[in-house]
């Protein structure tokens, strides 16, 4: 589960955030937590537009993909900080991002008390018309004597706390469980297969489906390549290394732009006909429309609903197991959302790769077996029924999608 922990303060020293950090790292094996700030976030005034804020944006986009969130609250005045109260006011006037979203509430503070008025003040809130969350009830968190709570390294030293602070978080887990079953994916909208509205990042001036447009479009935009070195978010690589890079990586690698433009994939070299999701150099700045031009209409509503929900955020990710492999291939494909600075909706990176022989090294590697059916081996191949193994071996659609696992093949072929 993903979770995002937000700090309802501004303050540097936030005992509040202290607490979230502790909950991130003392507990990552129950949950991905992110810690987000509220720090930059403007005093909320109805006149003004939410999204020109970037802090708002982020926070947004990050809540409403959330499988949940944890709040973290101080108590000023008996309330809550005016800083959070302004994020809530912002976050439930045009845009609804806690609507049926699981929140759980957690708070220090200097007194014995911990932030039980805010907290109970914050519970009014979240359930307040526009915002509509589902707190969990009961399990209340209080830290007092915050100053002495926490060690040198930002750990909480008395032991019953820290159980006590997993049990409510244990509990937070399984009421997201539950309540995820409530939730109601929003509508999909129609998608613009056909790239009819450039974006910042469109290169134009040349058509996106003509056959030489990786040519043509570096070109026009003096893109670098061979030696020249380029800066990414942790290392500097050349491009011939990051095309190295890119090309032995055990894996078919797509990727399409948010306005479904088909810019990549890491295969060139290869003959389509041994690749798992079968592409031509032409295709490369093709529209998605034309990639898939020669698939039924109803397949291509399916290529609409994987980029539909990864773009709402109703899902991280999409998976999928192609039908009709020979022996010895399970044909898997991923679809997953990328995300810019601000958390909106970047596009799509797709991996595909038979999931067979690491099926198989991972179960020789362990000593188990799959069990059921004819898959009474690792060498058995027999995934149809991967459902009745061990767990390491359970190949159920995590997309949840319910359409069965040719429900999104068509994205890919």
């Amino acid at each position: 589960m993903k979770f995002v922990g937000l700090v309802g303060s501004n303050y540097d020293q936030s005992y509040n955030r202290k607490l979230l950090e502790f909950i991130r790292r003392h507990f990552k094996l129950k949950f991905e937590l992110e810690v987000l700030e509220i720090d930059e976030v403007p005093m909320f005034n109805q006149d003004e537009k939410w999204d020109e804020s970037f802090q708002l944006r982020y926070l947004y986009n990050k809540i409403t993909r959330a499988d949940g969130v944890i709040i973290a609250t101080p108590e000023h005045n008996h309330t809550i900080s005016a800083s959070l109260k302004s994020v809530l006011e912002w976050l439930s006037y045009e845009v609804h991002p806690f609507e049926n979203k699981p929140v759980m509430i957690v708070g220090a503070s200097y007194y014995d008390q911990g932030t039980s008025r805010a907290q109970v003040h914050l519970r009014k809130i979240l359930d307040a018309p526009g915002v509509n969350a589902y707190t969990l009830p009961g399990n209340e968190f209080l830290l007092g004597k915050a100053k002495e709570a926490f060690d040198v390294n930002g750990n909480i030293t008395n032991e019953g706390t820290i159980n006590f602070l997993a049990t409510c978080l244990d509990n937070f887990v399984k009421y997201v469980g539950v309540v995820s079953k409530l939730k109601k994916p929003k509508p999909i909208a129609p998608e613009d297969l056909y790239c009819t509205n450039p974006i910042a990042t469109t290169i134009q001036g040349v058509d996106p489906d003509d056959p030489e447009w990786v040519e043509k479009a570096a070109e026009l935009v003096g893109a670098v390549s061979g030696d020249t070195y380029v800066k990414l978010d942790h290392g500097i690589l050349t491009v011939n290394q990051i095309d190295m890079f890119l090309k032995a990586m055990p894996f078919e690698l797509t990727y399409a732009d948010d306005n479904n433009q088909f810019l990549y994939y890491n295969n060139a070299h290869q003959d389509p006909n041994t690749m798992y999701g079968k592409r031509v150099r032409v295709q490369a700045g093709s529209r998605l429309g034309t990639v898939h031009a020669s698939l039924p209409p109803a397949r291509m509503k399916n290529v609409e609903w994987v980029v539909g929900v990864l773009r709402n955020g109703d899902q991280e990710y999409v998976r999928t197991i192609v039908p009709g492999q020979p022996e010895g291939v399970i044909n898997t494909h991923n679809y997953k959302a990328m995300y810019y600075p601000d958390g909106s909706y970047a596009g799509i990176n797709e991996i595909i790769f038979n999931f067979q022989p690491w099926l198989d090294w991972y179960l020789e590697t362990t000593g188990q077996r799959l069990v059921g059916g004819n898959a009474a081996s690792a060498g058995g191949h027999g995934h149809g029924d991967a459902d009745a193994t061990s767990g390491a071996s359970d190949a159920g659609d995590a997309g949840g999608h319910g359409g069965g696992a040719d429900a999104t093949s068509g994205a890919s072929n």
